[in-house]
């Protein structure tokens, strides 16, 4: 029986990375693709066991137009895909920087609907069993210090919601990672509490062990930070940074 193939999209962020080890530990057949496919051929090389079987395409999230050749492309159909794409610009660029803000916008939301839309349709590809995204706490309720990149994440977990309604009579399993604070490039440089960082490989556990749930939180802080944001009161909310 041949191994199981994954789509990874936007394999080039850290979270993407260490799932790619830990799906190459467990034998599947692995499609990494990303932008920057030098420096993601540069980890597959270093970081990933010789044996494993990964392929680097070059993948944009923003190319629209060109992600049905994309798919049409690829060495073989997916039966898990990974959507990791991410781009993040600091919330005071981008009430000013509308260019940075819509760039979040096509990566987080436009890109994704667009890619998987395509994937999710494929009639020749009875044997999809899941579809994983990658969003964010900051998507959970709006607040001050991040509402534009968090309504980008808000609005990739709304669509990937509706779309494991969508697939739920092919029994496809749509799953959410909804993930705090994760020390990656993203976050470099920022006053982040060292307390509830959680390492990349933690977050990728979490997306290689999906279960049957649609929102996956990992983390029992962030559980509960969750939580919160959910269900605290508007004044309350208000008040946090």
């Amino acid at each position: 029986m041949h191994p199981k193939t994954v789509l990874i999209l936007g394999a080039n962020s850290d979270v993407a990375k260490a799932a790619i080890v830990q799906y190459a530990d467990r034998g599947y057949r692995i499609i990494a693709a990303s932008r920057s496919t030098a420096e993601l051929e540069s980890f597959v090389q270093t970081g990933v066991p010789k044996s494993a079987d990964v392929s680097v395409l070059y993948f944009d999230a923003t190319d629209f137009a060109g992600h049905g050749a994309f798919y049409r492309s690829l060495p073989g159909k997916p039966q898990i895909v990974l959507y990791a794409a991410g781009f993040q610009v600091p919330q005071e660029q981008a009430l000013v920087d509308f260019e940075g803000s819509f760039r979040m916008m096509q990566v987080h939301y436009a890109g994704a609907v667009s890619i998987l839309n395509i994937i999710a349709t494929d009639p020749v590809n009875p044997g999809l069993e899941r579809i994983v995204g990658l969003s964010s706490l900051s998507g959970v309720r709006g607040r001050k210090s991040n509402f534009i990149y968090g309504s980008t994440k808000s609005a990739f977990t709304q669509y990937l919601a509706g779309l494991r309604q969508h697939l739920f009579p092919r029994k496809v399993i749509v799953n959410v990672i909804v993930a705090g604070y994760i020390r990656s490039k993203m976050t470099a440089g920022l006053d982040l509490p060292e307390s509830l960082l959680m390492e990349p490989a933690f977050i990728a556990k979490a997306v290689v062990n999906a279960g049957n749930g649609f929102t996956i939180v990992p983390g029992w802080k962030w559980k509960l930070i969750h939580l919160f944001l959910k269900y605290a009161p508007e004044k309350l909310v208000a008040k946090l940074p």
